[in-house]
C-alpha cells in the first residue's frame, strides 16, 4: 500500500511541475521572450494548454470573472498542494 501512496505523490508531483511550466511559459509568451511562430515553443504551449484546459475549464467555472487575470492555475496548485498534504498525513492509516 506505501507503494500505491508513493505512486500517487508522484503523480501529483508531476502534475505540479507541469501546471509550473505552464505558468512560466505564459508568463514568457506575454513578456514576448517566447514566439509562438517557433514551432517547438508552439507544440509545447499547445500541448500544455491541450493537457490543462479540461482542469482550469472546470475550475473557470466556479471562479467569477476576474476582467484577465485567471486565477485557475493558482487554485489548482494549492488542491494539488492540498491533497499532498493530506496524503502525506494519512499514510499511516493506509498501511
Amino acid at each position: 500500500m506505501t507503494s500505491l501512496l508513493q505512486i500517487l505523490l508522484l503523480f501529483l508531483n508531476v502534475a505540479r511541475w507541469i501546471i509550473l511550466a505552464h505558468i512560466i511559459m505564459s508568463w514568457l509568451i506575454n513578456f514576448q521572450v517566447l514566439n509562438l511562430r517557433q514551432p517547438i515553443v508552439y507544440q509545447t504551449w499547445n500541448g500544455l494548454t491541450n493537457l490543462l484546459d479540461p482542469v482550469y475549464s472546470r475550475l473557470r467555472s466556479f471562479l467569477p470573472n476576474m476582467n484577465g487575470l485567471d486565477l485557475a492555475p493558482l487554485i489548482a496548485l494549492l488542491a494539488i498542494y492540498a491533497l499532498q498534504i493530506i496524503v502525506q498525513n494519512n499514510n499511516a492509516t493506509f498501511l
